[in-house]
C-alpha cells in the first residue's frame, strides 16, 4: 500500500557547480602481507588530495572486494565527508570494471582517474588544467611525467608536429622524480640515459611531456564517450587500460600529455623515509575555486589523418628511419647509442 505522495516526484535536479570528478578504485582484500600498509597509504593519498587541490571536486571511491575492516573505515570517511561517493563491491570485479562503475555516470566535464597510492603535491591540478587551457586538443593530462613513451598513443601528435621545432627532446625537468617513479614500479634504479632528456611539446611558454602514465591522469570526459559498452575480462593488466582509457581519446584525435615538472608521486605498497618528508612539506590550500573556463576543440573521428598515422607507424618500424627521426628531434649521436639497450 502506498500512503501519501513522494516529495521528490517531478522535482528538477539542481545542477552542481563542481565540474571535476575524481575516481579512486581501491582493492585491499586484507591488511596483511603485500597489503599491510595499503590503507594507511590510501589515507595519506586522500589527505594529500584534499590539501593540494586548488579547484572544487567530488571524490568517488570504489571499494572493489575490500575486506570488511577496510569497508568500515571507508564508510567512516564517507560519513565525515572526506569521500563524496562510496561504491562497495562485495567481490573483486577488477580495476577497470570498478572504474567503469563510476565513469559511465560521470556528468562533470573533467574526470581524474587515480590509483589509491598517489601522493598529490601542491599545484598539481592547477598545472594539469593549465595544460588543457594551452593545448586545445589535450584529452589526457597526467601530473607525473613518463619516460620512453613518446609513441604510446601519441602518433597523432607526431603527425601534427613532425616538421615543427615545438616537438623535440628537451632536458628532464625533475630527474629525481623520474627515479622515484621507477622505484615505485619495482625498478632498483633508473639509469641516467632515461632521465637526461625527454620528448616534449612546447606551445607559447608551456612545455609538456608526450604521453602519460596510467596511475593518475585527468581526462576530458567527452573523450571517453566511446568506451566499450561491455566490461573488461581482466582483473588487472591485459589490454584493459589501453582499450578503455587510452584508445578512446586517441581515436578521437585527443592528445595524451604530462606536465613537464612532477606534481605527484606514485608510492607503491611500502612507505619510505622520503615519503614522510614529502607529505609534511605539503601546504594546505584552504580556498577552493571553480576551474576557469577552458576552450578546447571538440573530439572528432579521424579521416585522412588516420592514414598518415598508419604510414608513420609503419615507417618507424625501420630502425634507421626511427633513429633519423630521433636525431632530427634533438637526440645527440651519443644519446642515440644508448637509447635502444
Amino acid at each position: 500500500m502506498r500512503k501519501g505522495e513522494n516529495l521528490s516526484k517531478d522535482q528538477i535536479l539542481v545542477d552542481s557547480s563542481i565540474n571535476h570528478r575524481i575516481i579512486i578504485p581501491l582493492y585491499i582484500p586484507s591488511e596483511t602481507g603485500y597489503y599491510e600498509e595499503a590503507f594507511s597509504i590510501f589515507k595519506m593519498s586522500l589527505i594529500s588530495l584534499a590539501k593540494t587541490t586548488m579547484y572544487k571536486n567530488s571524490v568517488t571511491v570504489i571499494a572493489d572486494g575490500c575486506c570488511d575492516d577496510v569497508n568500515d573505515k571507508l564508510l567512516s570517511l564517507y560519513k565525515s565527508s572526506q569521500i563524496n561517493e562510496l561504491i562497495i563491491e562485495r567481490t573483486n570485479i577488477g580495476k577497470v570494471n570498478a572504474i567503469l562503475k563510476a565513469l559511465r555516470t560521470v556528468t562533470e566535464p573533467f574526470v581524474t582517474i587515480t590509483d589509491a597510492d598517489i601522493l598529490f603535491l601542491n599545484d598539481w591540478d592547477k598545472e594539469v588544467f593549465n595544460v588543457f587551457k594551452v593545448f586545445k586538443k589535450a584529452a589526457v593530462v597526467s601530473p607525473i611525467p613518463v619516460f620512453r613513451k613518446q609513441f604510446s598513443f601519441t602518433v597523432n601528435i607526431w603527425v601534427d608536429y613532425l616538421f615543427s621545432k615545438k616537438l623535440k627532446f628537451r632536458p628532464v625537468k625533475n630527474p629525481e622524480a623520474l627515479e622515484r617513479f621507477a622505484q615505485s614500479i619495482g625498478w632498483n634504479t633508473l639509469e641516467h640515459r632515461f632521465k637526461d632528456v625527454i620528448m616534449t611539446l612546447k606551445e607559447n611558454d608551456t612545455t609538456v611531456v608526450i604521453s602519460a602514465v596510467h596511475c593518475v591522469a585527468t581526462y576530458k570526459t567527452d573523450y571517453l564517450k566511446t568506451i566499450p559498452k561491455e566490461n573488461s575480462k581482466y582483473k588487472l593488466g591485459g589490454d584493459s587500460e589501453g582499450l578503455y582509457l587510452d584508445a578512446p581519446p586517441f581515436n578521437l584525435d585527443g592528445y595524451r600529455l604530462s606536465t613537464y615538472n612532477n606534481y605527484a608521486y606514485h608510492i607503491g605498497n611500502k612507505k619510505e623515509s622520503w615519503l614522510d618528508l614529502a607529505f609534511k612539506s605539503i601546504e594546505d590550500t584552504f580556498i577552493k575555486s571553480e576551474i576557469p573556463m577552458i576552450f578546447s576543440k571538440k573530439p572528432r573521428k579521424k579521416s585522412l589523418k588516420y592514414f598518415s598515422e598508419k604510414i608513420l607507424l609503419k615507417l618507424i618500424k625501420n630502425k634507421r628511419i626511427y633513429n633519423y627521426l630521433l636525431l632530427k628531434k634533438g637526440l645527440s649521436k651519443a644519446q642515440l647509442k644508448t637509447f635502444w639497450y
